[in-house]
Order: C-alpha cells, then structure tokens, then sequence
C-alpha cells in the first residue's frame, strides 16, 4: 500500500493536476493541525482517514462526534457500498493498491451514558480553580469556593459528586460568622451566586458528568491486542447544545492531560492524539477560561506527546492564538457568498506556503468534495509546500450506525461494566447530613432536660385562659464558638443554638430539606 515506505500516515495525493503523495509524518503529528471547509466538502472524512492511520500506527485517538456520523469506524467499510466503485476510481488515481477495508477498534463514550460509557470526574479532581473558571466567578466567589475545599479537606469530607460541593457551600452558609474570622469575609451573596451557576451545571446534566467511578485516563491512551491505538469516540450531539457542560469536561480533560503525562519532548510518535470536530462551535461564545485553557495547551502539551486538530468550517472560526500553533492544515473548499467571506478565504490562502504551479487562493474555491489543499510540516518542521491533494479513501464504514449495532459495540467493549454503574460512596453530603441530624438530636436533648421546664418556641404551651398568648421561652444568649473550635463543632453548636428560635426552625428545614433533597 502507498506509504508503507514512509513513516508516517498516507493522506492522499497524486493524479493528474495534483501533486505527490501526502503523508503526515508521526514525529510531526504532536504539532497539532487544522481541517477546514464548508459544509459538505469531506472534512468528516479527512478526519477519519487521519483517525485511522494515527490507530493503524498505535496511536490511541479521541474524536468528538457532533454529527452522530462516526460510529462505522467500528466497522470494516463495505464493497456493497454505494461509494465503493468511487473510492476504487479514487484508490487507482492516487495510487493505493488496496483499499484495505477493516474496522478500528473504537469504544464509545457519552457523558450522559446513554451511547457510550459515561464520562465522569469527580468534583475534587476538578478543583476550585477549575471549577471557579468554568462558573465564571468573581474574586471574592473564587474565594468562597476555595474556602469550600479547604474546610471539607480539613474536616474529612470528601467531594465527589455535584450535591456534595452544594452541601459544603451550604455548610459554608451556615457557619460563615466562623468561618469569616479565620478565613475572611464569607457573604451568603457570594454562595447564593455560586449555588445559583451550579444549579445551572446541574439543569446541564453535570450531575451525571460529576461523580464516580471517574475516568482513568489510561484508558483513554490505550491499545488493543493486535496493538493499534484504540479510537475512542465521544457521543456529543446532545452536549454541545449544552455548552457549559461541553467546556466543563474539555477542560477537566485537557487539564488531566497536561498535568498527568510527563514530558516526552520529539517523540517518533504521540501518545494521543485528540479531533475536535466542528470547533467552531466549542469557540463560538466559549467563556473565557476555555478559550485560555485551549491557547495554553496548543503552546505546551505537544511537549507531552499529545496532538490536537481542529475541524471546523473556516480557519478564522479559530482563535488567532490557537491558529498560529496548528502545523499541519488541510484546506477544504470555502465559499466566497458575501464580502467577509472573501476577506476570510484570502486570509486563509495567505496562511499557506505558495506553490508556483497554481494560485492558492483560487484552488480553495475550487477544489472538489474529497479534495483540499495541504501543508504538512517537514521532516525538519517547516511547513511544506501547499498541494492539491484527492483524500484517500477511508478504510473503516462512513456513516452512522443504528441503535442495535452501537449497543453490541459497547456490551462488547473491553471497558463494558467498568463505568456503566454510578457510585455514590460516603461522602460530604452524607456526612454533613449526618452532622447535622445528630445536632438536632443533641438540641432536642437540651430541651427535654431544661430543669425549669421552659419550652422552645417550636412547643408553645397554652394554660387554658382566653387572655394566654402562646408562651415560648428565652432562648439561651448565643456565645461565640471558642478559639479552639473546628468548623465541625461550630456547626454543631450553631445548630442547637437555632433551634431555640422560629428562625432557627426555617434555617434547620433548609439546610436538611437541601441535604436530604431527592437526587
């Protein structure tokens, strides 16, 4: 087969009118790159074929799948195909002597769990700077949140899930006169905004993305048997129409990325290489946070052996930072309707290094489906002389596949059962919901052993007489918790000394009608 000889991933080229074979080179691959072009052009199908040429060499892939239309690479691609004659005359044009039809080893995955296996992380490995990023908090809201992770690392309270990091802001709430001393100023203001963007990660679903079993990243970075890199393809139609929740897990998962793998340097090949396909939408209104954290991780995790490409529908869909760091481009055919779009397609071909045998800002409006321009980077990392270039035809089935066929995929799966059943393991809601049950318990005592027999305003006593008002007693005076106090015990005794009070009564029903509120 074409390529063989080189090493690297054989993308297309030949013909008459078009240049030499085109093949990404591995040691190049961790330079990231772009696929570009209006809808239509075969931008899915350039993403494909680069998916499983990275598996073919070992390389394990992830794919993000907006479409719905990447699950046949599970499957071997079909000569009954209506295709198959075209991508025979394609095969003989470009020189590939066999189509090699077969299947990539893919696993599927869905934050919601209902394509795939879900995705999960819990809320401590996501972190209060994460976290406070993707929220868009304030200063003082980052601090709340900061503060949140600090009592519940100190007082054992573990957070995994999204009600535990609610809990805890609840906890906060209660407590803040306490806490302020030690810690600075804690405003129910800055938890009440803070509960209120969490309650709207939740209407997203991160509830279901917040919790365990939490991903290991190692099956991510994986091989089958035979060793090629396993393609691991995120179902994610329904969660781009949830965009923070989109940005919430990339992050989660650039971030482990960059943190977790050591530093590699040049390898002869990535570790992982990620596509993310129509960008365009993940930039589009993306906060802030994402659009930092993806620029930084384009400047430094290629250091880490780890390749990102961008597809999308026009180069100036991606940030200019992000842009400059993308090395290897395949340039699909633009549309030139209106006058930005002429402006957008002649900044695109000027982004590319010239070729004298024809104008490159011409060729993208001309090219065919199945055809682009490409520039990949040499082996000594310039970029290569712009080509036309026919994309080989993919190996694996295009397309969807149905319901059935997905489900035998992922029962089949090498990680079936690992993921598929949530776990929610004692943890910080359980426990302050414990806490707090065994302050009312204590405070009930307290009542019933009042030697005087006076009784709390939520057990008024009448004496009969028309003119009796209901009688509650004097609650105890309040004194502040003693120096040596832990957030715990202060909490315990804020408890039972609101209890004494019809206030007291509200703030007790809130706090355990949130702790106990059905999931």
């Amino acid at each position: 087969m074409a390529g063989t000889e080189t090493p690297g991933i054989f993308l297309g080229g030949g013909g008459e009118g078009h240049g030499t074979a085109q093949h990404l080179l591995l040691r190049m691959a961790n330079r990231h790159g772009l696929i570009a072009g209006a809808t239509g052009t075969g931008k899915t199908v350039t993403m494909q074929v680069l998916a499983e040429g990275f598996s073919a060499a070992g390389v394990p892939v992830v794919l993000s799948d907006v479409k719905g239309d990447l699950g046949g690479m599970a499957l071997a691609g079909d000569p009954e195909d209506r295709l198959h004659s075209a991508f025979l005359k394609r095969a003989a044009t470009i020189g590939l002597d066999d189509l090699g039809y077969r299947p990539c080893p893919v696993v599927f995955w869905d934050v919601f769990g209902a394509a795939g296996h879900p995705l999960r992380a819990t809320v401590s490995e996501m972190g209060p700077l994460l976290l406070s990023r993707i929220l868009e908090l304030s200063e003082a809201q980052e601090g709340v949140m900061n503060i949140a992770f600090r009592i519940a690392d100190e007082e054992g309270l573990p957070l995994l899930d999204l009600k535990d990091l609610q809990s805890m802001l609840t906890f906060l709430g209660q407590n803040a006169r306490e806490l302020t001393l030690r810690f600075g100023t804690v405003s129910p203001a800055s938890i009440g905004a803070i509960q209120r963007r969490l309650l709207v990660l939740e209407t997203q679903g991160a509830d279901r993305f917040l919790g365990e079993p939490a991903l290991e990243l190692s099956d991510l970075i994986a091989t089958d048997a035979a060793g090629q890199g396993r393609v691991n393809i995120l179902q994610a139609e329904r969660l781009m129409q949830t965009p923070r929740l989109y940005a919430t897990f990339l992050l989660w998962l650039l971030s482990q990325l960059f943190e977790d793998l050591p530093e590699v340097g040049d390898a002869e090949k990535p570790k992982l290489v990620f596509f993310f396909d129509e960008a365009h939408l993940l930039f589009n209104g993306a906060p802030k946070a994402l659009l930092e954290k993806v620029e930084r991780v384009a400047r430094l995790i290629r250091s880490k052996g780890v390749g990102v490409w961008f597809v999308t529908q026009n180069p100036d869909d991606v940030p200019e930072a992000v842009l400059a760091q993308l090395g290897n481009r395949v340039q699909h055919a633009l549309r030139a309707f209106t006058a930005r779009d002429q402006q957008a397609l002649r900044r695109a071909a000027q982004t590319y290094r010239s070729n004298p045998a024809f104008d490159t800002e011409a060729a993208i409006r001309e090219v065919g489906t199945g055809e682009a321009l490409t520039s990949l980077l040499e082996a000594r990392g310039a970029p290569g002389m712009v080509e036309r270039t026919l994309i080989r035809p993919p190996a694996s089935r295009l397309g969807a596949i149905d319901d059935g066929q997905r489900a035998a995929l992922v029962a089949a799966s090498p990680l079936a059962g690992k993921y598929d059943t949530a776990i929610d393991r004692d943890s910080a809601y359980e426990r302050l919901a414990r806490r707090a049950a065994e302050a009312a318990r204590t405070a009930e005592a307290g009542v019933a052993a009042q030697p005087d027999g006076r009784e709390f305003a939520h057990a008024r006593r009448y004496d009969g007489s028309a003119r009796n008002r209901p009688v509650a007693a004097k609650p105890a005076p309040r004194s502040p918790a003693r120096r040596g106090d832990t957030a715990t015990e202060a909490f315990a005794k804020s408890f039972a000394r609101q209890l004494g009070t019809r206030s007291g009564q509200a703030v007790m029903r809130g706090i355990l009608g949130g702790l106990f509120k059905g999931r």
